[in-house]
């Protein structure tokens, strides 16, 4: 099996393997250092005393900012597109952690679950959790490429062997998740929305912060709209270098969630 999908990402990704990435020094320098933040808001007896109020805040704040990201006016009209939009982020963020044990041993189930769980307001049946079929997908930070539709089967595929499998640390595969589903975009509504929730899933399913208490789309976006779209057209590179600056902006944003959940 390894063999056929080495040939796959021989001949048909531009995305590194994981396990090469995660052996970069200075990707697990920037790592490093966004763990330590969390695992100090983990550690805190404040935090660990409001746990529950504190869980409920960073999905509420969460979903917010994963909204912004999309366009979403955060005081919007309910019923409207963007209101629409927002309650779809509020609930992919809520539902997120709940989907960490399938994460385990099916994380190709757990993205198309994600996308099922957004998108049902806004594509027809036959288009939830399958991959687009075309060059069409929305583009709401204005990332401005978009590969090829016909790789996007055999990618998904062949991230979901990688993380199945994987040992690496919690924050560089679930970096390496979020950056891969933004560089694909692989479905034609909603891709923004999955690669964040998957952010919590990895970390609430290799038991980095089981408890949600950080709020990884605040840091998203705080650092602004510019650096994201920047991160993810370096992620894209497919070079070791962008690939580290990617990384870099990652763990930064990681960290800052970290620190607003405090």
């Amino acid at each position: 099996m390894w063999a056929r999908l080495w040939n796959m990402y021989r001949y048909g990704m531009t995305t590194p393997l994981l396990d090469v990435i995660a052996g970069w020094e200075k990707v697990q320098q920037f790592t490093a250092a966004a763990r330590a933040d969390i695992d100090e808001l983990l550690w805190r007896r404040d935090i660990r005393a409001a746990s529950i109020e504190v869980a409920k805040s960073s999905i509420a704040r969460g979903g917010a900012d994963s909204a912004a990201l999309e366009g979403a006016d955060l005081v919007g009209v309910e019923e409207s597109p963007m209101g629409k939009v927002f309650a779809a982020s509020l609930a992919i963020t809520a539902d997120a952690p709940k989907f960490s044990e399938i994460w385990m041993r099916a994380p190709l189930q757990v993205i198309t679950g994600l996308h099922t769980l957004v998108a049902k307001e806004f594509l027809d049946k036959d288009q939830l959790a399958r991959p687009r079929m075309n060059q069409e997908a929305d583009d709401p930070l204005h990332i401005g490429f978009l590969p090829d539709y016909q790789e996007i089967p055999h990618a998904l595929i062949f991230l979901s062997q990688q993380c199945s499998t994987t040992k690496v640390p919690a924050v560089i595969e679930a970096g390496y998740v979020h950056g891969e589903i933004m560089r694909l975009r692989p479905f034609a509504w909603g891709s923004g929305l999955v690669a964040r929730a998957t952010v919590r899933t990895v970390l609430s399913a290799r038991s980095l912060d089981p408890s949600n208490f950080s709020i990884p789309e605040n840091g998203m976006f705080e650092s602004n709209r510019n650096a994201y779209v920047a991160a993810i057209r370096d992620f894209a590179t497919g070079t070791q270098e962008g690939i580290e600056a990617y990384f870099a902006w990652f763990s930064a944003s990681l960290g800052l969630g970290a620190r607003a959940a405090g």
